[in-house]
């Protein structure tokens, strides 16, 4: 089975207090990936609390943004009227419970593949594609370029380059 995962299609990484440009001109593409994907979507959603301008995160980048409950939090409409099952809420960039989700999707039936798509290429897309390498070595792991945004241009092909010396293929 191959499985794609939609990392962070939130509305404040859209066009919220950490929106982009490139970010917004992704959404289409993200959504035409889920509809002719043939296999399970998973999803993240960068999840913080009120306390996040507290946390190390938090005074590392002091933009309060996707605090549990609020519509930047919320997976962006166009992309969350596609997705079947409940977001996975990570508190931090990389999502342990996605890798322990994979692995025991793997134990049910053999993954071939998984794509990943979303936002921040640089950040939570590359952190989650390291994860799911380490809980699938075997398995090869994908990153569609062109569904995926970095907080900068510049960021986002840094962090593929990062990613194919990494094993993770780009495509």
């Amino acid at each position: 089975m191959k499985i794609l995962v939609v990392v962070d299609m939130q509305n404040d990484f859209i066009d919220g207090v950490l929106g982009t440009p490139e970010a917004r001109a992704i959404v289409p593409r993200v959504a035409e990936k889920i509809k002719s994907f043939d296999g399970p979507v998973l999803a993240t959603r960068d999840t913080h609390q009120s306390d996040y301008l507290e946390t190390q995160e938090g005074r590392n980048l002091p933009v309060e943004h996707c605090i549990e409950g609020t519509d930047g939090w919320e997976i962006c409409p166009e992309v969350a009227k596609l997705l079947t099952g409940k977001p996975i809420d990570k508190p931090a960039f990389g999502s342990v419970e996605l890798g322990e989700r994979l692995r025991e999707l793997n134990k049910q039936e053999a993954v071939e593949s998984v794509t990943l798509v979303g936002l921040c290429t640089d950040i939570c897309v590359i952190s989650n594609a390291m994860i799911i390498k380490a809980a699938l070595p075997e398995v090869p792991v994908y990153v569609d370029a062109d569904c995926c945004a970095g907080v900068t241009p510049e960021s986002h092909m840094r962090a593929l380059e990062a990613m194919k010396v990494c094993q993770i293929r780009i495509a």
